[in-house]
């Protein structure tokens, strides 16, 4: 091994320490309950939830998946999906996250989300929370597999080692940390790897930028490739029939640009409404330690995404131009990260760059993992398997869950030629279209019944399955990304079956109402502190 490699490796070491040592210290204490183990205590302060909730969501694609399609297509598909991911995050915390920490709580104290749908609606028999625990499971193994990927691209690039072995080690970390030390840990260490993926990006981006010349020689390059920088349209690499873009005279050769019109920006954008429906960001709106925080939360946490995801998409336009035939196929140009990283770095700064990008497989896949778990322990072992089930015993349902989710992911990343941006496109659209639209219905419309909460996250998932399978190959309007049209089917059907059905129980409509005046109340002082504050600035700035 070079020295290069050495200090890249013990830079790489000193952050797992610290990582397996926040899981060590929170141990004792989140094995102390499963409210605890699963969702802390609801002890969590509006910093690490911001944080801890951006960094779980953006996995592996936001240093890998987005930087690299930028870098093979141009501006278009990575631009136009950060601007919907920016506004969901945005609209997510605005409209569900303080509704959700009060509703939790007033529906039976739910610590899980399918725990939350069942309560919602008087489910004794836990049949909604059964089937949103399947759902979570299936996908969350191919969104834990996207992880493992990105775990052994990162160590195949870095030092050549084999992509099988690396990727395995990485996932066995992941897992000896959520294993350990449950949703503290995971909370504590996603601040940390919150904090590096942003200091990551934005040394990488500033490095870049002087390594290709400066921002005027990276435009003037940029633009001398047909349709690179536009937004509706998108760059086209010529690739020949070993299936790798062609160089001609150490340059990339591109065709004519593609149209990418009002139809593809509104699929990319779509990703957006993945949001109001992904498990892991939900469950840290349930677990904030008050629902007054949220406003703090939520500025820090549209802040670090919208910063983060520019930073990443132009790294990626950035390295086309600093390396531009570097890699020629969109599976290799999502190592463009990395690779930037070890020519502009000394080894041991390397090592700490490169770590963000660890971060942020490990925050993602570590929540994945845990919120498996604690679907299929609470909601399925002792919401109707085992009733009278111990918090021991359901611990141990949650970890053995956790094994079998690690070994599935790993068995998803086995193709060390998946694209990431892809992987977790898949699973997005699967739980975003499964849950979003029934969490939009559960806080915001009381006639939504328990049937119609059924047929919506039914349709949803068999509507992603369908057209990302059968649709989607066809092409033209099928080409439209899975997310939105499941997202739609799934609400039209739960607003049909629930206008068919009985209305809900005298009990769970108590609840809602009650809900539902708390939270206008504290949404109605919150606009008067507002206003009085305006007044007081006004008159002050008068006086």
């Amino acid at each position: 091994m070079v020295a290069g490699d050495f200090w890249v490796l013990f830079a790489m070491l000193l952050y797992f320490i610290v990582v397996l040592t926040i899981g060590f210290v929170y141990a004792k204490r989140s094995n102390s309950s499963t409210s605890e183990y699963f969702i802390g205590g609801r002890k969590v302060g509006p910093w690490l939830t911001a944080l801890s909730a951006e960094a779980s969501d953006m996995s592996g694609y936001l240093l890998m998946g987005l930087p690299g399609l930028a870098y093979f297509t141009g501006a278009s598909d990575a631009g136009w999906t950060a601007v919907g991911l920016a506004i969901g995050t945005y609209l997510n915390w605005k409209f569900v996250a303080k509704r959700l920490r009060m509703y939790s709580v007033k529906a039976g104290n739910a610590i899980t989300l399918p725990g939350f749908f069942s309560k919602r609606f008087g489910d004794e028999r836990n049949i909604v929370s059964t089937i949103a625990a399947l759902i979570i499971l299936v996908f969350f193994c191919v969104y834990v597999g996207s992880c493992f990927v990105t775990c052994g691209k990162l160590f195949n690039t870095l030092f050549g080692l084999d992509y099988l072995t690396m990727m395995a080690l990485g996932a066995i970390i992941v897992f000896l940390y959520t294993l350990v030390g449950g949703y503290l840990s995971v909370v504590a260490t996603d601040f940390v790897q919150g904090c590096l993926m942003f200091f990551a990006l934005v040394v990488v981006l500033i490095g870049s930028i002087t390594m290709a010349g400066g921002v005027d020689n990276v435009v003037t390059f940029l633009n001398s490739i047909p349709g690179f920088l536009s937004g509706v349209e998108i760059a086209v690499p010529v690739v020949g029939e070993d299936g790798l873009q062609i160089m001609n005279d150490n340059a990339p050769l591109f065709d004519v640009p593609a149209e990418y019109g009002v139809l593809s920006i509104i699929s990319m954008m779509a990703w957006g409404l993945g949001y109001f429906g992904m498990p892991q960001v939900l469950v840290r709106f349930m677990g904030i330690r008050s629902a007054k925080e949220i406003k703090q939360s939520r500025i820090i946490a549209v802040t670090w995404v919208v910063v983060s995801l520019f930073c990443a998409i132009c790294i990626g336009l950035v390295g086309r131009a600093a390396i531009p035939t570097a890699f020629a196929t969109n599976s290799a140009a999502e190592n463009v990260f990395i690779v930037l990283s070890q020519i502009m770095l000394p080894s041991f700064m390397c090592g700490v760059v490169v770590s963000g990008i660890l971060a942020a497989s490990m925050s993602s896949s570590s929540s994945y993992l845990l919120i498996a778990g604690s679907s299929v322990a609470e909601n399925i072992f002792r919401g109707v398997i085992k009733k009278d089930a111990t918090d021991a015993q359901v611990m141990i349902v949650a970890r053995i869950t956790l094994v079998v989710v690690f070994l599935i992911g790993i068995l998803v990343a086995a193709d060390e030629n998946s694209v990431i941006f892809f992987v977790v496109s898949y699973a997005w659209a699967g739980l975003g279209a499964s849950f979003g639209p029934l969490m939009l219905c559960c806080l915001y419309w009381r006639r939504t019944t328990m049937q119609g909460a059924i047929a919506g996250m039914l349709a949803g998932t068999a509507t992603v399955l369908i057209w990302h399978n059968l649709l989607a190959p066809l092409g033209g309007i099928f080409g439209i990304y899975e997310l939105l049209p499941a997202f739609i089917v799934s609400l039209i059907f739960i607003v049909v079956v629930s206008l068919l059905t009985p209305e809900p129980s005298k009990e769970v409509l108590e609840t809602f109402d009650h809900y539902m005046d708390e939270a206008l109340e504290d949404e109605e002082k919150a606009a008067l502190d507002a206003e009085r504050v305006q007044k007081a600035t006004g008159e002050a700035l008068g006086d």
